[in-house]
């Protein structure tokens, strides 16, 4: 009987001990490529010690080897070895559909960068959206303009800069992603990289990419993994527990206030659906052309390239003293745009836009306005006309992008997709110099009102927006 019931304890030991422990699946046998296929591309995949190793190939488009099972919520790990001058990455949620660019894979990346760049962990919508969540340029300066102080750069923050020198050259690093519903995090060596909200796509195969090359140098170079295993079950148990200090969450459902977003004081500004919040800097209601709704995206419509001349400038109904403003945006070829902040609609009474201090949005290599105006202040994420925003920033061109700016009390700044452009503080006599040698210098105190209307600029060219939001600060 007592060995019975010595039994039945030590089971139930093994069982509770058993249900407190991880359950991976390795993907990989260490042996052979059981359970992978190769798509798309002629890249060669080969086991050597242990380990998949992906070679560099020139003349054949991205390959990748994916699993032949589909995921949907996980934990996955790995490790990765990659030589430098190539670019590779993991995907995860991914398909091959034939009627989807005949086959062409798609889906979420988690980068791999060995380039001075440094996005690895970063993510990347592979054929689809382009980049979710960028680690930003870790070499951008910012310009800074302050009352004691003509100009100087510095070193910005961005959205996590400590995940840009996670990774390890040339040697084995270890990669964790979380997908757990639309939630999808990042880590490389231990060091959370990224935070993204998203629901575009629940379920895909695992893929090891080997990126296509345009150097014949590079060929024959290799990028490699280990050590792949994978956890479908006890999610919530074994997730790494959120830290809302860690880094910065991006939401990439449209026009939507996550959780997170929520407790830190995000409202959306527009809400995705309506014209609710604003109306025409000129007008009592939203203007009747020039502006439309559709699928999400507010979009200014294209005329003949004059300012506030179609549809005009809008504005929000209400004003704006201190606070955090995101808008995402997508620029046609040659477009030209803004957004304003401390505007007030009255100011001008004749042609052209409302005044006030502007964001500036612009195609720079297609429109003439970036060769205009003082040392490229007139170029994309300039304080426009007023300080120029650095040549490098990290802009991409065919998708949506991220402005934003902070304004607290007489500290501004311009931010573009997690990275600080510019900032500078205004109502002092620098400021009012630089004013005086502006396109605004007619405009009595310009810049210097302690609040005012947030404005979309309709300058004739088509330009699409969502995700507006903003944060009211104390």
């Amino acid at each position: 009987m007592k060995k019975q019931i010595f039994i039945l304890i030590a089971m139930l030991v093994a069982v509770a001990t058993s249900a407190q422990e991880p359950q991976w699946q390795n993907l990989f046998n260490g042996k052979n490529l059981k359970g992978w296929t190769k798509l798309n591309g002629t890249a060669e995949y080969k086991i050597q010690d242990n380990a998949i190793v992906g070679v560099s190939k020139m003349g054949t488009p991205n390959t990748f080897l994916a699993t032949d099972k589909m995921y949907d919520n996980f934990i996955l790990e790995f490790e990765f070895k990659i030589d430098e001058g190539l670019n590779s990455g993991v995907q995860f949620r991914s398909n091959s559909l034939k009627d989807y660019r005949d086959g062409r894979v798609h889906g979420y990346q988690f980068e791999i960068d060995p380039s001075e760049r440094a996005w690895t962990g970063g993510i990347y919508d592979e054929a689809r959206r382009g980049w979710l969540y960028p680690l930003t340029y870790n070499t951008m300066k910012a310009v800074v303009v302050k009352s004691d102080d003509s100009g100087e750069c510095l070193y910005p923050p961005t959205y996590n800069p400590l995940a840009q020198k996670a990774f390890k050259k040339n040697e084995w690093n270890k990669g964790r992603i979380e997908a757990i519903g639309n939630s999808i995090r990042t880590w490389v060596n231990g060091i959370p990289c990224a935070d993204l909200i998203d629901d575009m796509t629940k379920s895909g195969f695992i893929a090891l990419q080997v990126h296509q090359i345009g150097n014949p140098k590079d060929e024959g170079k290799t990028v490699s993994w280990r050590n792949i295993r994978i956890l479908t079950e006890n999610l919530d148990q074994f997730k790494t527990p959120e830290d809302p200090n860690s880094i910065s969450q991006i939401n990439a459902i449209p026009n939507t206030i996550s959780e997170r977003e929520a407790h830190e004081g995000w409202k959306l500004l527009w809400d995705g659906k309506t014209t609710q919040g604003w109306r025409g800097a000129r007008l009592t209601g939203f203007p009747q052309k020039g502006w439309v709704i559709e699928d999400g995206i507010l979009k200014v419509l294209k005329g003949a390239g004059e300012e506030s001349a179609h549809g005009g400038d809008i504005i929000t109904t209400k004003k704006y003293k201190n606070f955090v403003l995101k808008v995402d945006f997508k620029i046609t070829e040659g477009a030209n745009s803004g957004v304003k902040y401390f505007v007030d609609p009255d100011l001008n009474k004749g042609e052209g836009s409302a005044i006030g201090c502007e964001f500036q949005i612009l195609d720079d290599k297609n429109h003439p306005d970036a060769k205009l105006g003082v040392k490229g202040n007139r170029t994309l994420g300039s304080l426009y006309d007023l300080i120029p925003a650095p040549e490098n920033k990290p802009f991409f061109n065919g998708f949506f992008n991220t402005a934003m700016i902070v304004v607290k009390g007489n500290h501004v700044e311009h931010w573009l997709n997690g990275t600080k452009l510019l900032e500078y503080e205004r109502n002092n006599q620098m400021w009012n110099a630089l004013v005086a040698y502006s396109k605004y210098k007619d405009w009595p105190n310009f810049g210097n009102a302690k609040e005012g209307h947030i404005l979309l600029q309709d300058h004739g060219d088509e330009v699409w927006f969502r995700n507006i939001k903003i944060k009211e600060l104390e």
